[in-house]
């Protein structure tokens, strides 16, 4: 039987179909981003956390977000977005400058350089992903995947990404 919490604060342990799927998701948050950092280094010398801020950045209207914003979709505190942002500038990928609409923000840019850059790896990085997550899967998985993962964004202080079924209105 499992135990659940009560006002006074017992643990509410996890069920044996609960452990199971932790120990799904644990061992993937382990071994996922050794594997997509390892293919990201070795094909462009960039790190995941590198693609995903110049992947965002080009995603964005005029190429262009606060860091507040970066540091938030990449899971990140300020203090690491800026060091490597530092180290990205340094290499021509991004511009940094104070936001003209409240200078107490920082924009991040990707510059042209920055661009090539994420266009290069994307396809590497793609087909990594598609190998590692979304092949061996079924279409219907891909479908759950997304939804579990929608539905545990918010408890990550994450905002929700629409699903095709969602009312986006």
């Amino acid at each position: 039987m499992t135990q659940r919490a009560s006002d006074a604060g017992e643990v509410q342990w996890l069920s044996w179909e609960e452990q199971e799927a932790w120990r799904a998701v644990a061992m993937l948050m382990l071994a996922l981003p050794s594997r997509l950092d390892a293919q990201l280094e070795s094909d462009s010398g960039l790190t995941v956390f590198e693609y995903i801020v110049l992947s965002f950045l080009s995603m964005s209207p005029e190429d262009t977000t606060r860091m507040s914003e970066l540091a938030r979709v990449s899971s990140s505190s300020l203090s690491r977005l800026s060091n490597v942002a530092k180290r990205m500038e340094g290499r021509g990928w991004l511009t940094r400058f104070p936001d003209p609409e409240d200078g107490r923000f920082t924009l991040a840019r990707l510059t042209a350089q920055g661009r090539h850059i994420v266009e290069a790896a994307a396809p590497g990085h793609v087909a990594t992903v598609r190998k590692l997550v979304i092949d061996p899967l079924t279409t219907g998985h891909v479908r759950a995947l997304a939804e579990v993962g929608r539905r545990l964004r918010p408890g990550l202080d994450l905002e929700p990404v629409p699903g095709p079924t969602d009312d986006v209105s």
